[in-house]
């Protein structure tokens, strides 16, 4: 009998399945906005990268994309560490770690991405 486990941020597995999806299909389309950008300003330069994320619409969607990554990787290594860590309490603590690594990501990317 397999007993129910959660994660943090997905009540079920389709829950977490759904998020996933969502955050892939996200982190896709900022990677096809970031790469029809730079074809489309082939000889880029400091000043054209500059005004391209001074646009607001560059810097929420590059924050989307951030809690994007922050969510797919954190369901991603949770499901990762379920399947191969057994002993609850190294499994706690890599998760742990994982965690504050991923929040530091995305509090790094809102200083850079709004030069807080």
């Amino acid at each position: 009998m397999v007993s129910k486990a959660s994660s943090a941020l997905g009540r079920n597995g389709i829950y977490d399945w759904l998020l996933l999806r969502i955050s892939a299909v996200l982190i896709s389309f900022y990677i096809l906005y970031i790469t029809v950008f730079l074809i489309i300003k082939y000889p880029l330069t400091y000043n054209i990268w500059c005004k391209f994320f001074a646009y607001y619409f560059t810097k929420i969607f590059t924050l989307l994309t951030l809690c994007a990554i922050l969510l797919h990787g954190w369901i991603g290594m949770w499901q990762v560490l379920t399947d191969y860590v057994k002993p609850i309490a190294i499994r706690l603590v890599l998760q742990f770690i994982i965690m504050i690594i991923l929040l530091f990501y995305v509090i790094y990317g809102v200083i850079v991405v709004w030069g807080i």
